[in-house]
């Protein structure tokens, strides 16, 4: 049997999202080899957070001048240019990846490999025909859209999140199949552009896993924009032309719904099962996850994952975090770093906009823990009058014993930006009164709808 040798290297990085970040300049004395299939640069820049909130905000914009009535302003969107907000988007982005590729090229000390990786042994990768090898292997090669067993779908032109920002005109009627973080934002943004949008969810509420009074919210302001089709399963697809029309079952009834249109957005699945991980050894999950422990080391020696292949959260700043443990750990394995998570927060660039950390009141009920919460909102402090805000709040929820913040949950208007005080309170172990009580709140900031959540406490 012919043996094939391989190219050594130090370090090889599969992935060039956050596993292009590991490259610091402790790194600067080992060999590396980086391999990426896809466009440099990965996910969040290319075809995930950057663009879709590029585009979240030009959708802002537009609302803005479509509700400004209220406020004695009488103002009309005039023209919706999509080809020149497509260009302002991507005329920025797609400039970065070659640039990025061409300064990895130029360093001595790496070697950039465009193509495919798989494993063919322990710690033996294949591209391109060329087997190489390496004391460490960093597997940061993150997830893709998840596509549902439907009939039809494969004779259909449907749409993704990796290629519905770039639709050469804005649909007439966008279907959307999902009720997540991916298909609120997108429904949000072609709205703006348009589009009239039709939702279709299995399940009762848009944004399910947020806190349950948020997701209620949440799904009553779409239900009054859009067409959400709640408790619905979809039985087939069918394309004619430019004509997609998508058969549904809600409530025993059967009914057809048409679009010129479709985007995807159920989920991500990691891209664990690409590499065949089986002939490195290497263990996954029942989810497909690439298993992990704290240092985030796989059970082969030597082979580290990070990101959306091995975190569920499916987060760039999560995915951010453990590349700076496995950049520093990789270099001091005499004292290596967790990436310490704890408390991972997020948010949805939707219309209104989420944001959240820690536990919900429904996780909580369900593991029988003691809690107190308190809800505040928008239209009860100064700056939320100014805004005519008579729908959106903040709602926090405590330990009666402690006193510790145990989650924080806020729907409307920059939730993203006065939710990183509470991710902070509860990192550095403050109780709610001392968030409350030992700073000064600017009056009459929109701040003050966390002071007055806290003080409910």
């Amino acid at each position: 049997m012919q043996q094939h040798s391989a190219t050594e290297f130090d370090v090889i990085i599969i992935g060039t999202g956050s596993g292009n970040s590991l490259l610091t300049p402790e790194w600067d004395n080992l060999r590396v080899a980086i391999v990426e299939k896809g466009v440099f640069g990965g996910t969040c820049l290319n075809r995930g957070c950057i663009p879709t909130k590029m585009l979240v905000y030009t959708a802002d914009v537009v609302s803005h001048i479509q509700t400004a009535a209220k406020y004695g302003i009488d103002a009309t969107v005039n023209q919706v240019r999509w080809p020149d907000i497509v260009n302002r988007v991507f005329g920025r982005i797609d400039s970065i990846p070659p640039s990025g590729k061409a300064y990895r090229e130029s360093l001595d000390n790496v070697r950039v490999f465009s193509g495919e990786g798989t494993f063919v042994a322990p710690k033996v990768i294949e591209v391109n025909g060329e087997r190489i090898t390496a004391e460490h292997i960093v597997v940061a090669a993150g997830a893709r859209p998840t596509l549902p067993h439907i009939d039809g779908l494969d004779a259909v032109d449907f749409h993704t999140s990796d290629t519905i920002m770039r639709v050469a005109s804005v649909p007439e009627h966008l279907i959307i199949f999902g009720g997540g973080y991916i298909a609120t934002e997108m429904a949000h943004v072609f709205s703006a552009m348009g589009s009239r949008i039709t939702m279709i969810i299995r399940g009762g509420r848009l944004l399910a896993r947020e806190d349950e009074a948020v997701s209620e919210r949440f799904t009553e302001i779409y239900s009054k924009r859009f067409d959400v089709r709640a408790h619905t399963h979809i039985e087939r697809v069918d394309q004619t032309g430019s004509e997609i029309t998508v058969k549904v079952k809600t409530d025993g009834h059967t009914h057809h719904i048409t679009g010129d249109a479709l985007l995807i957005a159920i989920g991500r699945t990691p891209n664990g099962d690409l590499m065949n991980l089986e002939s490195a050894g290497v263990e996954l999950d029942q989810d497909g996850f690439i298993i992990t422990d704290e240092y985030l080391r796989t059970n082969v020696p030597g082979v580290w994952a990070l990101g959306d292949v091995t975190n569920p959260n499916q987060l760039k700043h999560v995915a951010n975090a453990e590349c700076r443990a496995v950049a520093h750990n990789i270099i001091h394995p005499d004292r290596m770093r967790t990436a310490d998570l704890w408390p991972i927060p997020h948010a949805v660039f939707a219309d209104p906009q989420v944001a959240s950390v820690g536990e919900t009141e429904q996780s909580l009920r369900a593991a029988g823990l003691p809690y107190i919460t308190a809800v505040q909102r928008y239209a009860d402090v100064a700056f939320g009058w100014a805004m005519e805000d008579t729908d959106h709040f903040c709602k926090l929820i405590a330990d009666p014993n402690t006193r510790q913040l145990l989650g924080a949950h806020i729907i409307g208007p920059q939730s993203s930006i006065l939710i990183q005080q509470l991710i902070q309170g509860m990192k550095f172990g403050q109780t709610v009164d001392q968030m409350a009580r030992e700073q000064i709140y600017i009056h009459p900031a929109l701040t003050e709808l966390v002071e007055n959540a806290l003080l409910q406490f």
